[in-house]
């Protein structure tokens, strides 16, 4: 087994390849504006060090999201192409997930990331391995007495600290995480994976104007 995985749904650029065993490399890099520009050097440098060529890889693991439009698409688009070009699999995860996976906490905690628009992306956790809810999108004044005493892992709970006081590590994901986290899932059997498509709470910026405006003559 050789694990590609990739996570740009977050400000966090994050590639990693696990050998089913453990990370054999990994690469991150915040930067929330250059998605684009960042993935494919991050993929060519862990398979540098790992001294390995793409065809030895035999699965794609991809942040699904919940995450902001674009940066979201690179990650789930460059995981279609290379499954395309290799043959493989793409094995889709929650990208809170795999925050919740690094995060290693064994009691009731939360995960919360960055949405923007003063929103806080959601989810709840029995412990790092098991979610509870569905990921939701809302503002952090509206849950925090819902969520009051849970930890909070994530950027979320550092840019909102009047709601989510209880800030635990990882602040940023990563593909590492995610990578032996979908290790373990596929050594079990291989459930608990998402298609790879994106994970959208929300309505897009851009709209279809209702009204077009003439503007030829009548």
């Amino acid at each position: 087994m050789l694990l590609l995985a990739m996570d740009t749904a977050t400000p966090a650029v994050t590639v990693a390849l696990h050998d089913g065993e453990a990370v054999v490399a990994s690469s991150s890099q915040v930067d929330a504006r250059r998605h684009g520009e960042l993935l494919l050097p991050a993929v060519d440098r862990v398979l540098k060090e790992a001294g390995l060529a793409l065809d030895a890889v035999t699965g794609i693991v991809v942040g699904v999201g919940p995450g902001p439009y674009t940066g979201l698409r690179v990650g789930l688009v460059t995981a279609a192409a290379f499954s395309s070009a290799l043959g493989v699999p793409v094995h889709g995860l929650c990208t809170l997930d795999g925050l919740a996976y690094a995060s290693g906490i064994d009691e009731p905690f939360v995960v919360a990331t960055d949405a923007r628009r003063k929103e806080v992306y959601w989810a709840r956790y029995e412990d790092s391995r098991t979610r509870v809810t569905d990921a939701a999108v809302d503002r952090p004044a509206e849950i925090a007495e819902r969520l009051a005493g849970l930890p909070v892992v994530g950027a979320g709970a550092r840019l909102y600290p009047e709601a989510f006081p209880d800030a635990r590590d990882p602040e940023h994901q990563s593909a590492a995480a995610l990578a032996a986290l979908a290790a373990e899932r596929l050594a079990a059997g291989g459930e608990g994976f998402l298609d790879p498509l994106p994970m959208y709470l929300r309505r897009p910026d851009a709209q279809v104007p209702k009204n077009y405006k003439v503007v030829t003559p009548q």
